[in-house]
């Protein structure tokens, strides 16, 4: 089987398979930027310059298929490509120059993908966990609960902030900016709040590049390492503190950092703002980090449906 996702910044080809004990043998992957998603903010276009950036990518992520000889695929794309107006155009180029087919899907359906691939993260001990991804076009928020023995989505919302979008619409110049976003964007998720929700009881579990490069941030990593940072938990005050340290750095600074590097690094303070004002909204004391997602959830949907 193989899945790709589509985002606003990058474009993630996971090949895999899945056994009968529910675990996921991964036999190769590809991981690109390709900021699809640059300038649709003020546009509503996506321009020809990232469709062939896209494009590009896409072809090598044809020819792994192919090489692997995947006899399940699915490819979908996410928040640039919703918001475009000329999406059909990138779905019709995919086909054209990849042989690929490319599916725009709905918030709730990437909710439902990213639900399916966090649950098995959901802490032993915990009745619920409140899961958020942080992409480049949009953030989705998540509750997973336990009832009867199994883990189920029981709320969802998709918000169009992402780093890629924040970024571009107002450029971080120092402290008081990086403030300024966050209070706002701790201002958007109160709407979201939830007066039953037990911080004692249910956990926080991030999922996407900010969260995963906290983490990495916080083990002193000195590049980043998949096996390190999936699963791994960590105390929220402790990550909150990591982000609030590298707002006061400049982007060359927040290049230089092995784990960030200079194709992410102005995207780093953007998603430290939205971390910041979800960890603000829901304040669990405990959180765990998932380099795990939308991938893995569609491989556990084409596993479940043929089943």
């Amino acid at each position: 089987m193989a899945v790709l996702d589509l985002g606003t910044n990058n474009c993630r080809l996971l090949v895999a398979s899945l056994g009968a004990d529910g675990n996921l043998k991964v036999t190769g992957s590809f991981s690109r930027i390709v900021r699809l998603g640059e300038g649709v903010e003020a546009t509503g276009l996506l321009s020809e310059a990232a469709m062939d950036r896209t494009i590009a990518a896409l072809k090598i992520c044809a020819e792994r298929i192919r090489r692997a000889h995947a006899v399940k695929v699915r490819c979908i794309a996410t928040q640039a490509a919703r918001a475009a107006r000329n999406a059909a155009d990138l779905v019709a180029r995919v086909r054209a120059e990849t042989g690929l087919e490319l599916e725009v899907i709905s918030p709730e359906q990437e909710a439902d993908l990213v639900a399916l691939g966090c649950a098995p993260l959901l802490g032993d001990g915990y009745k619920g966990a409140l899961v958020f991804d942080i992409g480049g076009g949009s953030t989705e928020i998540i509750r997973l609960g336990r009832k009867d023995g199994r883990v189920e989505k029981r709320f969802a919302a998709s918000l169009p902030l992402g780093v890629v979008t924040l970024a571009e619409r107002a450029p971080l110049h120092g402290r008081a900016d990086y403030d300024r976003l966050s209070a706002e964007l701790t201002d958007r998720f109160a709407a979201l709040a939830m007066p039953d929700f037990d911080p004692a009881a249910e956990h926080l579990l991030g999922t996407s590049g900010t969260v995963t490069t906290l983490a990495a941030i916080a083990l002193e990593l000195p590049r980043y390492i998949r096996a390190r940072v999936d699963a791994s938990w960590h105390e929220t005050p402790a990550l909150v503190a990591v982000s609030e340290r590298l707002a006061g750095l400049d982007v060359a600074a927040l290049a230089a950092i092995g784990s960030i590097g200079a194709d992410r690094a102005d995207l780093m303070l953007p998603g430290c703002a939205l971390f910041a004002a979800i960890c603000r909204v829901w304040p669990s004391p405990m959180l765990r980090v998932a380099d795990r997602g939308l991938r893995e959830g569609m491989l556990r949907q084409m596993w479940r449906d043929q089943a």
